[in-house]
């Protein structure tokens, strides 16, 4: 004879193995950065199934990899650079396709004084505290043939660089598009941007390792949610930037111009420079690590063959998506 408490543990097993737990939605993240508006509009327009996917506007890149490093991400779009750095840290990150490059998306925006780079000497730059934040202003300090010793570098998140500027904190500040716009309509100048190093400034997008094993169908619904919002960016680029361009401080002809400043990747681009080691994409990749190397932000330069997935571009691509 079973007892009452046998008979609700029997109870209870039966209905555990008949009832499956719902899984929540892959989480994908990004910062407020133009060139992953594609996701945001891909979302607005609801072109990807919510319950595989949720797509998330965090405030700055440092926010990302918080983010990312507290489990609160399955994956994310972001530079190459800080996939890098967060993979050096341990974290097992891996890229399964390329989504854009900066062509003048990232600037550095300086006081009205500044008439020529040598101006900076002796000045204060405003830096996040991210890699590509670091690369620019090494690549500023090239440019204007100073040494790091020769200027003053403040870290401070970029939502925070205006108010430098404005208040005289810095005299200059390294800033990306839509933050930027803000800047320019307050008087301030851009005076280098990522047209001066082409293919070093490259945004991806990074999954966990074992979220790309686990769910393979959440990663080609990112992958798919790219593929449709840059489509319909392409598409309707006016309706595109009326609606997103909302909020950005930019009006909509203004967005339109700050998009130029970008080159987008076709997923058969993307997989075709992903899977070539001669691409000179990743050879423009290899440069900033071993940049980052010589600045002590890398211990080595990756493995590229282990950092690089691309099946899930593959599935997409051929319709036999996971």
């Amino acid at each position: 004879m079973i007892g009452r408490r046998g008979a609700l543990v029997m109870l209870a097993g039966l209905l555990g193995g008949c009832l499956e737990v719902p899984v929540p939605p892959a989480r994908l993240g990004f910062n407020a950065w133009v060139g992953f508006d594609p996701l945001v509009l891909a979302r607005d327009r609801r072109l990807f199934d919510s319950s595989q996917l949720q797509v998330l506007e965090l405030a700055t890149g440092a926010e990302t990899l918080r983010h990312l490093r507290n489990d609160l991400l399955d994956a994310a779009a972001m530079t190459l650079d800080e996939v890098l750095r967060m993979r050096d840290g341990g974290l097992d990150l891996k890229v399964v396709a390329l989504l854009d490059a900066s062509r003048g998306g990232d600037v550095v925006m300086a006081a009205p004084r500044i008439r020529t780079l040598a101006d900076l000497r002796g000045q204060s730059i405003a830096v996040e505290d991210s890699s590509v934040g670091t690369i620019m202003f090494h690549r500023l300090l090239e440019a204007a043939g100073l040494r790091p010793a020769e200027v003053r570098l403040v870290n401070l998140e970029a939502t925070l660089h205006l108010q430098a500027l404005r208040n005289g904190q810095v005299a200059a500040a390294v800033s990306y598009q839509p933050l930027a716009g803000p800047m320019a309509a307050a008087g301030f100048v851009p005076v280098f941007d990522s047209r001066q190093i082409p293919g070093q400034v490259l945004d991806v997008l990074a999954v966990r390792h074992d979220v790309l094993l686990a769910r393979p169908a959440a990663v080609d619904a990112m992958l798919q949610a790219w593929q449709r919002g840059v489509a319909l960016l392409a598409l309707d680029p006016a309706g595109a930037a009326e609606s997103l361009s909302v909020g950005t401080d930019l009006d909509p002809d203004q967005y339109r111009s700050v998009m130029g400043g970008l080159q987008f990747f076709a997923p058969d681009e993307s997989l075709a420079a992903l899977s070539d080691p001669a691409s000179p994409v990743l050879q423009g990749g290899r440069e900033v690590a071993r940049l980052m190397v010589s600045l002590g932000l890398l211990r080595s330069e990756p493995d590229w063959r282990q950092m690089i997935e691309p099946a899930p571009a593959r599935r997409v691509l051929t319709g036999a998506s996971a």
